[in-house]
């Protein structure tokens, strides 16, 4: 038998589904993110992944050797500096607007969360909704659910 609530109830469920897909979906865009920056006259380029995780170190040219170890290891942090920066930036391009409660920007970032963790596991429903889903139409007309 269907009750007036059915259909509410159904569309609070596939809210709270795609929600969660959302953020399963948000989770799997940030893994993919790489950027790659490559220093003036091509002396390194370095690729890093979302989380800042150097992914490649890479000396394109030649280069690199007529520099003394103190100039290559400066050009080699501000190249990876770009490229954090660059991924961060594309990392916030994906998550702005769709952190859940209580996720902030670095947590997205390093990863320390579990997307299912981050859903609710309680869905918000009006008052008369979850008396149904927890006590049945009967409880609603005054005749009480069975335990």
């Amino acid at each position: 038998m269907s009750t007036p609530y059915d259909q509410q109830i159904e569309d609070l469920l596939a809210e709270y589904r795609d929600a969660r897909e959302q953020s399963v979906d948000t989770r799997r865009q940030i893994n993919e993110i790489q950027a790659t920056v490559t220093a003036p006259r091509q002396v390194v380029k370095v690729t890093v992944g979302a989380q800042g995780q150097v992914l490649a170190l890479d000396f394109p040219t030649g280069a690199y050797r007529n520099m003394a170890p103190k100039d290559l290891s400066r050009v080699i942090q501000a190249t990876l500096d770009q490229a954090r920066t660059k991924a961060l930036s594309q990392v916030m391009e994906v998550a702005v607007g769709r952190l859940p409660k209580g996720m902030t920007p670095a947590d997205m970032v390093t990863g320390n969360f579990d997307p299912r963790d981050m859903s609710p596991k309680d869905i918000e429903m009006p008052d008369f909704v979850r008396e149904y889903v927890e006590r049945g139409l009967g409880a609603r007309q005054g005749g009480g659910a069975r335990s």
